[in-house]
């Protein structure tokens, strides 16, 4: 499969390959590209396997447009877009290697039904002292 023509919305990479499928990725997986302005998106490259922004230093495979996990699940999308919540700390309290948390958030691994159930327990539980404090 290989992109031919892309775009972008709010939240996603769109792609079109040369069959016509439309593909999205969510930019929470990028974040220079969900940053950057419309002139920085628009000056890519199409290379023999991805897209390349060279001033962005930024690579998306056309292989990644496949993938399973075009959109993070609920436990990820906290995590990419509240980059304050210090990982490591948030891994003690729900009793996970922080390394393999990281690897769960950045789709490196992933959790188990049960596992992805205890860390969304522990966001919940976080957010509740956030709000019994006042914030």
């Amino acid at each position: 499969m290989k992109i031919t023509k892309i775009w972008f919305d709010d939240e996603h990479l769109v792609g079109e390959d040369e069959n016509g499928n439309i593909y999205k990725q969510s930019l929470l997986w990028y974040q220079k590209l969900k940053d950057a302005s419309g002139d920085e998106r628009n000056a890519y490259v199409f290379g023999f396997d991805g897209i390349h922004w060279r001033n962005l230093d930024v690579d998306v495979s056309f292989e990644s447009f496949l993938y399973e996990d075009a959109e993070p699940s609920d436990f990820q999308r906290f995590f990419l877009v509240h980059k304050e919540i210090n990982i490591t700390e948030f891994a003690k309290i729900a009793g996970i290697n922080a390394t393999l948390l990281r690897n769960y958030i950045n789709g490196f691994k992933k959790p188990s039904k049960e596992r992805e159930q205890e860390i969304l327990e522990k966001i919940h539980e976080l957010g509740k002292a956030f709000m019994e404090t006042g914030f």
